[in-house]
């Protein structure tokens, strides 16, 4: 019978996040997440795998816990508002946050994905999930008329999967109000309704 385990494994995969998070999984070594989890080498090892399938359970937690807990919340909402919701969260999430870490996922992209292909599905999968509430609120605006018809549902989607992901990158090294406010305001006033729309 297997002994239960001695330790909170929600609390331990969140000081994994953090570390991960903090530094890449490149530059974490397992002394990094011993020290910031309080458990033994082995004791990781055990519970979790090695350093990468670690890795993998707090990037799923990091993913349930924020990005689509966000997509929960702004799916309730009409859909532009949703979508305008969405992106002043990141924005607001982004700039409150001294150490300037941005998303775990981008920067998942960037640091593992590149040479990893089966990181590299994960991280598409997740914006792929990312994508689809952006079409989703897109062309339930356009049903309802709140969002402009002059261009595909897919096509907006794509723009603003892309403006998620500039501002995320932009937020790590010029977390400025101004300059990322620039970056969305433009994306969001895309999807206005305008005259030509009354004659698709």
């Amino acid at each position: 019978m297997a002994r239960p385990r001695e330790f909170d494994e929600e609390a331990v995969l969140d000081a994994a996040i953090q570390c991960f998070w903090n530094r890449g999984f490149e530059a974490t070594s397992v002394r990094d997440l011993v020290e910031k989890t309080g458990l033994t080498s082995a004791s990781l090892y055990n519970a979790f795998g090695d350093k990468r399938a670690f890795f993998q359970k707090a990037l799923d937690r990091y993913v349930e816990g924020s990005i689509v807990g966000r997509i929960e919340r702004c799916e309730a909402m009409p859909p532009r508002d949703g979508i305008a919701a969405f992106f002043a969260e990141v924005l607001a999430r982004s700039l409150a946050d001294p150490q300037h870490k941005g998303c775990m996922v981008v920067n998942a992209a960037l640091d593992v994905a590149p040479h990893d292909a089966e990181f590299r599905e994960v991280v598409a999968g997740v914006l792929a999930r990312i994508e689809a509430f952006f079409l989703d609120r897109v062309e339930a605006g356009q049903a309802d008329g709140t969002i402009t018809r002059s261009q595909s549902a897919e096509t907006l989607a794509h723009h603003l999967l892309g403006v998620l992901m500039g501002l995320r990158v932009l937020a790590r090294v010029r977390p400025e109000p101004r300059l990322l406010e620039g970056v969305i305001a433009p994306a969001l006033a895309l999807l206005s309704p305008t005259q030509g729309d009354q004659a698709l």
